[in-house]
């Protein structure tokens, strides 16, 4: 019988709640945790770099994403690079493109080649993944975040008739060469999304 513990994939929570967090930290089928700028603004969390100080003060061997609250690259770009100084473990989440629709290939590009350890989120078309893992280092770890077409649909994120949705059927593993660096997500809705 397979167990959670037993599973050929990786399991990632996402949070802002510290005593969750660090709940879902101590199950060792929890293979890392990311946070956003929405999830913190419900906790009401006001301070970023302390909020970010306590739980990297505690989670020092899983992978922890941090995203960029910006829209500017300029200012992106800062961001990321001081997100990534905050401890070994981080990883730096950049949205595929920003509000206006800009891609954010160009950026992910200049952190990748600096060594930042990125996890470039809210892809939702089959171009989006090809023109994020061209953009990206071989040699640095990076986590590509894919946005199944039916969640895309369930929540306006991507018109329904997209033709370049990415299906649940489409394993992201097929789309670009294995890499010991780098590895992809599926995002699900968690309770409440």
């Amino acid at each position: 019988m397979t167990t959670i513990e037993n599973l050929k994939i990786k399991i990632f929570a996402d949070g802002a709640d510290t005593p969750e967090m660090l709940e879902m930290y101590s199950k060792p089928f929890i293979k890392g945790l990311t946070t956003n700028p929405t999830l913190m603004r419900k906790a009401g969390i006001s301070n970023y770099r302390a909020f970010a100080r306590e739980i990297l003060a505690q989670i020092r061997d899983k992978p922890l994403s941090f995203e960029v609250v910006c829209d500017e690259f300029a200012e992106m770009e800062r961001q990321a690079l001081e997100i990534a100084g905050w401890a070994d473990n981080v990883y730096v989440k950049i949205p595929v493109t920003n509000t206006r629709g800009e891609a954010s290939y160009a950026l992910i590009r200049r952190l990748a080649s600096r060594g930042v350890k990125l996890n470039v989120t809210a892809i939702m078309t089959l171009a989006q993944v090809r023109d994020t893992v061209s953009a990206l280092s071989p040699e640095v770890a990076s986590f590509v975040c894919l946005v199944p077409k039916a969640w895309c649909s369930s929540t306006s994120l991507l018109p329904r008739s997209s033709s370049g949705a990415i299906p649940m059927t489409s394993p992201p593993s097929r789309r670009w060469p294995s890499s010991p660096w780098s590895s992809s997500w599926w995002v699900s809705p968690g309770p409440g999304s």
